[in-house]
């Protein structure tokens, strides 16, 4: 009897103890994002401090071992496979994002903001690229999470049959995926798929776009050029508060349910092989970026249907490839920036706020100009290139809303609101201009 209840009692306090801090949560929302950044910067710092002193041990090793060390941990290679990643599924997620906006922008849609399904959708996958701890198992330099929940298992198992006393072997999960979130981040197909496809599939300029185009009473979906029905300023700020409100929800809602995606799939989610990543995966992923852009230039500049239909208005050019050419620029600028600029305030990621900014600004300005209209087809479908392509791409929604659920709430509200009113601003000064005094024009490009 006695032996029962401690069996009994055991099995209480392991399984308190998981729920309280050893088993994985469902986001990370519970620590904010400035803890976050510092935790990260000090395990680069540990990273590099290891690295050194793998190198000094690799100069005592053999040459073969030696050399292979020096591969693993090549920074040219990993930086020419970062920026091939980013430009391969930067491209992805334009055409992703042209797609979707073309099956749920129609005729009488239920939402008229054109951008609303494609920035829940990448926000899902962001979610659940963040979240998931299955498909970069087996990377380099990171505790393995599946060993750490196998070791826990082990460990409840020896206390159950009594071989071992509660609380010996304690097994820290959370270290282990902080650890595996912190390695994830130098990945360059993780960054590739994070940064380059969920941040190219959504777009933060094109959101404020439509915020504008609210305000101003001319947001319609596409119904053969029919003029919007007239209202007073109440109903367009309503207007205004409907498109804001409705894809920042959405946007953190998918951001939530990716995760939850990802730990219910958790148990059957396979693994990227290591061998296969790295050697095969990644030089192959260098090759299709750089000729998937050249092809789209290609494209761009001989289209086929310019051929067949002489003198016609090339819809198929206007309508993607333009965008394509333009997506991997507007790509590598938002890496970069953020890059360089996130870690200068903790509590403000200053990288993602500057470029959302800036390509809101220069996707104002090429609307202007295509709405004016002075450069006929081919000036128009380079100007929606350049909104399609380099300011969606340039501007992101899915890192957005990250930033948003991991800051402080305090300082989550103060960034939110000043991304949404400072771009806002721009583009009543520059669209707002041209369209309460002479007004926009339709566009020459048929697309």
């Amino acid at each position: 009897m006695f032996q029962t209840r401690m069996r009994t009692l055991r099995k209480r306090l392991l399984s308190r103890r998981l729920r309280t801090g050893m088993m994985p949560k469902s986001t990370d929302t519970g620590r904010p994002l400035e803890r976050t950044r510092s935790l990260d910067q000090q395990y680069s710092r540990d990273q590099q401090r290891r690295r050194r002193d793998s190198d000094v041990q690799a100069e005592k090793q053999p040459p073969g071992k030696q050399h292979r060390e020096t591969y693993e941990v090549s920074r040219l290679a990993t930086q020419l496979y970062t920026i091939s990643y980013l430009i391969l599924f930067s491209i992805f997620g334009t055409l992703a994002r042209l797609g979707l906006q073309a099956l749920t922008y129609y005729p009488g849609a239920p939402m008229a903001t054109s951008v609303v399904w494609p920035n829940f959708a990448g926000c899902i996958v962001m979610g659940f690229l963040s979240e998931d701890r299955k498909l970069f198992l087996n990377e380099w330099g990171t505790p393995n999470y599946h060993q750490q929940i196998q070791q826990a298992k082990k460990t409840r198992e020896n206390e159950e049959s009594g071989s071992s006393s509660p609380g010996s072997g304690q097994v820290d999960l959370a270290a282990a995926k902080k650890a595996h979130m912190a390695t994830k981040k130098t990945i360059p197909l993780y960054i590739g798929l994070a940064t380059g496809f969920c941040g190219s599939f959504t777009s933060f300029s094109s959101f404020i776009r439509d915020v504008f185009l609210a305000l101003s009473n001319d947001l319609t979906t596409p119904d053969g050029g029919s003029t919007p029905m007239s209202r007073n300023g109440g109903y367009s700020f309503m207007a205004l508060l409907a498109v804001i409100l409705t894809t920042v929800s959405l946007s953190i809602s998918g951001l939530f349910v990716g995760a939850h995606l990802a730990i219910c799939l958790e148990p059957v989610m396979p693994s990227l092989p290591f061998f296969a990543t790295r050697k095969v995966v990644d030089r192959i992923s260098a090759f299709l970026a750089w000729g998937c852009w050249l092809g789209a230039v290609l494209l761009s500049i001989f289209p086929p249907d310019r051929s067949s239909h002489p003198g016609a208005s090339e819809t198929w050019r206007g309508r993607a490839t333009f965008a394509l050419v333009f997506a991997p620029l507007g790509c590598l600028g938002r890496f970069y920036a953020s890059l360089y600029l996130n870690g200068r305030i903790a509590s403000f990621p200053l990288g993602t706020f500057v470029v959302n900014i800036f390509g809101t600004a220069v996707l104002g300005m090429a609307w202007d100009l295509a709405h004016v209209p002075s450069g006929g087809v081919i000036g128009c479908q380079v100007l929606q290139g350049i909104e399609d392509g380099f300011c969606g791409c340039l501007t992101t929604v899915s890192t957005w809303a990250s930033e948003l659920t991991g800051l402080r709430r305090r300082h989550a509200y103060i960034y939110g609101f000043t991304s949404v009113i400072v771009a806002l601003a721009f583009l009543v000064a520059i669209m707002g201009g041209l369209r309460w005094s002479h007004g926009f024009e339709s566009l020459k490009c048929l697309h």
